[in-house]
């Protein structure tokens, strides 16, 4: 017997419908009652699309928000400053109120997952919403199979306040659950609820429970399995049938993980060579049914379905009960292909978006149970996918050609930094923001009828250039110290750079989304990189040219294009980001010849693209870090920055020190300073730093007295003379009536930190 189990399809929807229900009931323009109306059409619709490839519909994966939250809510797990619990309102206040829960990585992906905050072991059904949306297919014709984050997921990525004493002043931390003592109190306490929910659903009707635990394949301590096994033991009393779905990487301990008491286990088998080598050396346990990963849901490249088809009917004997499957959660991808008619020439014919992989299984399927047409589908793919694609030998020798002096800046951070002093004569506490301003109705208007051919390039770069001077004119005002341009002509810190660079395609509708309703397109690396011509050279020029302050140069850096995008899979990861760095190193230097004094690299993705397993780190970061140099080899006295947000940082703070920029932006806003800890730890920070004073991820305006807590508390483990003020983030997705107060704030905040410090 075979099936088809495939998960995490996109809830975008084709025509981003999600984001606009989301964006309408936050604005207001749309009801409580009409927002959820949308929201269950959504629903049906995928239903729909899963019934016609697969044999299993899913219930309980479309989040009005994101999955982690959805969990915390129903086991009740709602810190004491959102109480009373009162529906979507409390729900949207721990997602993006004021004092919202720390947004960051979801495992090494760009999807940012909310952290939920274990206040308490006093765990209940709050609102279980496994169960309402089981009943709502049910109510529609679907059976269907309701997914949860599993309890040891749940639990590690959680975290629990800490009292701690700094400075001899008492402060409360955030700690991730990674102390075994700390796990086993809240998994002890956590396990009856889980209970409940499971015999609530198999109450209902239910038989089947898909668990993801992908937390399993990271690195998993002894003492941590001992707990999962008696997580699972109880679960597994509740006698539904419980199948785990782990992904992104190999399962940590092959053993531990197939003795665990359930039905049947899924493996990632493109990222998780090592659970490929586990099955073939190790078997499979008897009675079990094996889930086999083996389409790859994060890149949108066609399977090559023939190779497949021989590994399928290779590992088949190891189990009586096969499924085909996946490898990773398919919200990694756009919806479909379909509508896409301006890729270069020969490109569509190798990409499968989401609903193409479900049409990918069943053909799997199908050619395994040996239909002729299916067959012959599979050996085609197998001809397109191995053909030689958009090759630059002049790339390649320039690549070649690298020595390591081009991998250094000329001078160490010691004397870079004098000569930057002199130059920019910044005060004590400088401030800037991290580069983008609001991108307005009238702003993306302007840019999608410039692309439309609706308005001449004549009059977008003029209203372009109104924008920036608007920009310029309101930073002065403000009294910022470092300004910048506003990024107005840019639709996203990728797709810009990718759209003036040669060898990478951008899509007119592969939208994905990264947090609540935040979309992006991520641009297909198809070829070797290139730049032909200035980037950004014109806006930036054009800004400095209206202040005699420093505006900083704008650049994505080579990791984080690279992380962002999909790129191809026949090709090392490190070569691709150095022809991307070169393009960059480019950009720099006519940057520099152009008078600017400040460039700005960002690399939020630095963190996000490092393996989920430390045995793995030390190769990742080293062609990371050198990439990164690679790019930002600029002359000593030109200052780089770099911005990082939204991750876990505190475990690479030594790989982030040997990438050499003068100057740092990181959030600490929404982790509650928890970065600060981490800075005390490394010991021999010396770079100068910008800690994010505010959440831009809300619309709240911060008080100057909240954002000079944060700075205080940067100041009693980090020298004052290092310390920058900043927002966390861009602040495209803010409004200007959010904006322009909440900056005021911060430089009157800074202002006030001068005159304390003398």
């Amino acid at each position: 017997m075979i099936r088809v189990h495939a998960f995490g399809f996109p809830k975008l929807g084709e025509k981003r419908e999600f984001k606009k229900l989301l964006e309408g009931y936050w604005r207001g323009s749309l009801t409580e009652e009409e927002l959820l109306k949308g929201i269950d059409e959504l629903k049906l619709k995928r239903a729909q699309l899963y019934a016609q490839y697969a044999d299993f519909v899913p219930s309980n994966e479309l989040s009005l928000y994101d999955f982690m939250l959805d969990m915390a809510v129903t086991l009740g797990a709602v810190p004491e400053r959102f109480m009373p619990y009162e529906g979507l309102k409390t729900y949207f206040e721990m997602a993006r109120g004021k004092g919202a829960l720390e947004l960051t990585k979801w495992f090494n992906t760009n999807y940012h997952y909310l952290v939920p905050e274990l206040e308490t072991t006093a765990f209940k059904l709050l609102d279980n919403k496994p169960l309402k949306d089981y009943l709502f297919h049910r109510e529609h014709g679907y059976e269907t199979v309701p997914h949860l984050i599993g309890p040891y997921t749940f639990l590690r990525l959680s975290k629990a306040p800490v009292r701690k004493e700094e400075g001899g002043l008492p402060v409360v931390y955030l700690e991730k659950l990674e102390r075994t003592e700390l796990l086993e109190r809240f998994a002890e306490a956590l396990l009856p609820a889980y209970r409940e929910l499971l015999r609530s659903l198999k109450e209902a009707g239910v038989r089947r429970v898909h668990l993801e635990e992908p937390a399993l394949v990271l690195d998993v301590p002894a003492g941590h399995w001992e707990v999962v096994r008696t997580l699972y033991e109880g679960l597994s009393e509740e006698g539904l049938e419980l199948v785990l779905f782990t992904y992104y990487d190999a399962v940590d301990d092959y053993e531990r993980f197939v003795e665990l008491p359930v039905s049947g286990f899924h493996f990632d088998l493109v990222y998780g060579k090592e659970s490929l080598k586990n099955l073939k050396q190790k078997g499979f346990p008897k009675g079990k049914e094996l889930v086999l990963g083996l389409v790859n849901g994060r890149q949108p490249w066609r399977a090559n379905l023939k190779e497949k088809l021989k590994l399928l009917e290779e590992l088949a004997p190891l189990a009586e009960r096969v499924t085909v499957s996946t490898a990773t959660p398919l919200y990694h991808l756009p919806v479909t292909v379909e509508p896409e008619s301006s890729l270069p020439e020969g490109l569509k014919e190798r990409l499968a978006f989401a609903k193409e992989k479900l049409q990918e299984l069943a053909l799997l399927k199908r050619a395994f149970l040996g239909e002729e047409e299916a067959l012959g589908k599979a050996a085609e793919s197998e001809r397109v996918m191995t053909a030689v694609f958009a090759r630059n030998d002049a790339v390649r020798r320039r690549l070649a050609s690298l020595k390591e002096e081009d991998f250094r800046r000329e001078l160490p951070y010691e004397e870079r930094d004098k000569l930057q002093r002199e130059r920019l004569k910044l005060p004590l506490f400088p401030t800037t923001t991290i580069g983008s301003f609001p991108q307005t109705e009238d702003v993306r208007k302007m840019r999608v009828a410039y692309r439309k051919g609706k308005v001449s390039k004549e009059e977008y770069e003029r209203f372009i250039r109104e924008k920036i001077k608007y920009a310029i004119e309101l930073q002065e005002e403000i009294g910022l110290d470092v300004l910048v341009h506003g990024e107005f002509e840019r639709s996203d810190m990728v797709e810009f750079f990718a759209q003036k660079l040669e060898g990478i395609a951008t899509t007119e509708h592969g939208w994905v989304l990264s947090y609540g309703s935040r979309v992006y397109r991520p641009p297909i690396i198809y070829g070797d990189v290139s730049r032909p011509g200035p980037m950004t050279l014109n806006e930036i020029t054009y800004a400095q040219s209206l202040t005699d302050k420093p505006v900083k140069g704008m650049l994505t850096g080579p990791v984080t294009i690279l992380n962002w995008s999909y790129y191809p899979e026949d090709r090392p990861k490190e070569e691709v980001a150095y022809q991307i760095a070169l393009a960059l190193q480019d950009e720099v230097r006519e940057l520099e010849e152009a008078g600017i004094k400040v460039i700005q690299i960002d690399e939020p993705a630095f963190r996000e693209g490092a393996p989920l397993k430390r045995k793995d780190w030390e190769e990742y970061f080293r062609w990371a870090v050198r990439a990164f140099r690679l790019a930002s080899r600029a002359k000593p006295e030109t200052q780089i920055h770099t911005h990082m947000c939204y991750s876990e940082f505190n475990e690479i703070l030594n790989y982030i020190y040997e990438m050499d920029f003068d100057v740092i932006s990181i959030e600490a806003s929404r982790s509650k300073g928890e970065i600060i800890e981490a800075f005390e730890r490394f010991g021999r920070w010396d770079r100068q730093i910008g800690i994010g004073v505010y959440d831009i991820h809300s619309p709240a305006v911060p008080s100057k007295e909240e954002m000079k807590a944060v700075v205080r508390r940067a100041m009693r483990v980090l020298p004052k003379e290092l310390l920058w003020v900043n927002p966390d983030c861009g602040l495209k997705t803010r409004r200007w009536e959010e904006v322009i107060p909440a900056l005021k704030n911060m430089v009157q905040a800074a202002k006030e930190l001068r005159e304390e410090a003398g």
